[in-house]
C-alpha cells in the first residue's frame, strides 16, 4: 500500500521530517487506533490522529452532545447537540480527511465486549472520564498485549502514561502495569466529577494533543515515549512535571502472586 500523490501533498510536512518520512508515514496509513471516547479529551485527539493519516480510527462512546460539551468538546458543534458522539466525531473526521477511515462503537465498554474490541486494534488511547473504564481498558490492553496511552484531566491539572506491561525495560524487568501506578481506585465519591469540579476547556486540548502526539510516536517508533514515566501538568502554574515509576511484583495484574 502505498502513498497516493494526495497524500504526498497532505502529508508533506510529515514526509519531510527524517524520524517520519515516508516509512512513518506508511505505518501511520497501516494503523488502526482505538479510541475510548469522544469528549474532551477524545475530541482533539481524534482531530489529531485523523489530521495524522491514522488508516482506522475506532471510537467508543454512548453518549449523546449536550451543549455543555461544546465548551471543550471541539469535534463537535452546535448543530450536533442531541447527536451521537460516535457519529457526529465520525462527521467532522470526514470533513478533515475522508482517507480516513472510522469504525463507530456506540456502546458502553464493558468486561463482556473490552477484550474482543480492544484486540482488534493494533494501539488504544483512554480519554474516558471514570476510574472504572480506565481499569477495565488497561487490564484488557495487558491481556491484548496492546500498547495503551492513557490520561486523565482535573480542573486545572492533568496527567499521562504510557503502557506496555507486556514487555520488559532496558533492565529486563517488566514495564510497569496501571495497577502498579494505581493499585486501586480512589473511594467513590472521593474524586468529583467534571460537573461538579468543572474543567478549563483549553486543558483538554492540551493533553488530547499530546495523547495524539504519544499515539503517533508509539506507532513510527521515534523519540523517548511516556512508559513509566507519569507526566504531570498543571496548568495553575504552568508546569510540567515527570515522575518515574516500575514495575511493582505485588501488582494485581501481572505481580508475582498472579503468575502462580
Amino acid at each position: 500500500m502505498t502513498l497516493s500523490p494526495q497524500e504526498i501533498e497532505r502529508y508533506a510536512r510529515h514526509l519531510v521530517l527524517r524520524e517520519v518520512g515516508g516509512p512513518g508515514q506508511q505505518k501511520l496509513k497501516n494503523a488502526r487506533v482505538l479510541v475510548i471516547g469522544a469528549g474532551g479529551l477524545g475530541a482533539p485527539l481524534l482531530q489529531y490522529l485523523a489530521a495524522a493519516g491514522v488508516g482506522v480510527i475506532g471510537i467508543v462512546d454512548n453518549d449523546v452532545v449536550s451543549l455543555s460539551n461544546l465548551q471543550r468538546q471541539v469535534i463537535h458543534d452546535t448543530p450536533g447537540v442531541g447527536r451521537l458522539k460516535v457519529e457526529s466525531a465520525q462527521d467532522a473526521i470526514a470533513r478533515l480527511n475522508p482517507q480516513v477511515r472510522v469504525e463507530s462503537h456506540a456502546l458502553r465498554l464493558d468486561a463482556s465486549n473490552a477484550p474482543a474490541l480492544v484486540a482488534a486494534y493494533d494501539i488504544v488511547a483512554d480519554g474516558s472520564d471514570n476510574f472504572a473504564t480506565r481499569y477495565l481498558v488497561s487490564d484488557a490492553c495487558f491481556h491484548a498485549a496492546r500498547p495503551l496511552v492513557t490520561a486523565a484531566v482535573g480542573g486545572f491539572d492533568a496527567s499521562l502514561t504510557t503502557l506496555r506491561p507486556f514487555e520488559t525495560g532496558p533492565d529486563g524487568r517488566p514495564n510497569p502495569t496501571y495497577r502498579c501506578l494505581f493499585p486501586e481506585p480512589p473511594p467513590p465519591g472521593t474524586v468529583p466529577s467534571c460537573e461538579e469540579a468543572g474543567i478549563l476547556g483549553a486543558l483538554t486540548g492540551i493533553v488530547g494533543a499530546m495523547m495524539a502526539l504519544e499515539i503517533i510516536r508509539e506507532i513510527v517508533g521515534f523519540g523517548d515515549g511516556l512508559v513509566g514515566r507519569l507526566l504531570l501538568i498543571d496548568t495553575l502554574a504552568m508546569r510540567f512535571e515527570t515522575l518515574r515509576y516500575a514495575y511493582d511484583p505485588d501488582n494485581p495484574l501481572s505481580g508475582v502472586t498472579s503468575r502462580r
